[in-house]
């Protein structure tokens, strides 16, 4: 018997997806959906909101929202690393995903789902575009949740709002964070390859998260 996945390989939009890569993804994007359920409910002390709440749409917007960011964050490293000839994949770090999920009990997250994996010659300026490619992605996510954001102030839907403003924030976040030149973070690479780029978007990313996420306290706060 294989012990290999039993999920079979596919081609979406002309991306190859490996049947371990489509798991790895799956199992990611749930994880975190839970994860940050929990997280912006406060935590263990916050479980009975989540049941009050019927369980299936606070878990729909966590899926929606942050599973959506950090994976299409992770998808855009690998469009790019194949547009630069690369074999690329996205491989879970279940270690990692669990500390999400127990993190997230105690109120507060720290995700780190996984990373895409690629191998190949590059040059630094290639290295640059595969390293900026998710968090710009994920800016580019802002402006897809504001419509969103908007119309639930416009028809009175309290969760329309809470998707639109969670998504706003979870991607800016995630913009800002991943720019930060540090360890293994996106950040290093851009700013190795181009201190202009870099400094060109992370400044703006930074101020949004800011201003949006500490100052404001977008996406916090609602039934769940």
């Amino acid at each position: 018997m294989s012990g290999g996945s039993a999920v079979s390989g596919r081609r979406i939009a002309g991306l190859y997806f490996s049947g371990t890569e489509l798991r790895d993804l799956l199992v990611a994007w749930l994880a975190l959906g839970v994860a940050f359920t929990l997280f912006f409910v406060g935590g263990s002390g916050g479980i009975g909101r989540i049941l009050a709440a019927g369980v299936v749409p606070p878990l729909f917007v966590a899926l929606s929202t942050a599973g959506v960011a950090f994976l299409l964050h992770e998808v855009a490293h690998k469009v790019v690393a194949v547009h630069y000839d690369q074999v690329a994949e996205f491989r879970a770090d279940n270690s990692m995903l669990f500390l999400a999920v127990m993190s997230s009990l105690l109120g507060f997250i720290f995700a780190a789902p996984g990373a895409v994996h690629h191998r190949g010659r590059l040059t630094p300026r290639e290295h640059g575009h595969i390293a900026l490619a998710g968090p710009v992605v994920n800016l580019g996510l802002m402006a897809v949740f504001f419509p969103l954001f908007a119309l639930g102030g416009i028809v009175g839907s309290e969760i329309v709002t809470v998707l639109g403003a969670r998504g706003i924030a979870i991607n800016a976040f995630l913009a800002a964070f991943n720019l930060v030149p540090y360890g293994p973070l996106d950040g290093k690479t851009v700013l190795s390859w181009s201190k202009p780029v870099w400094a060109a978007v992370f400044v703006p990313s930074a101020l949004l998260a800011f201003g949006l996420v500490f100052v404001l306290g977008l996406g916090f706060g609602g039934p769940f």
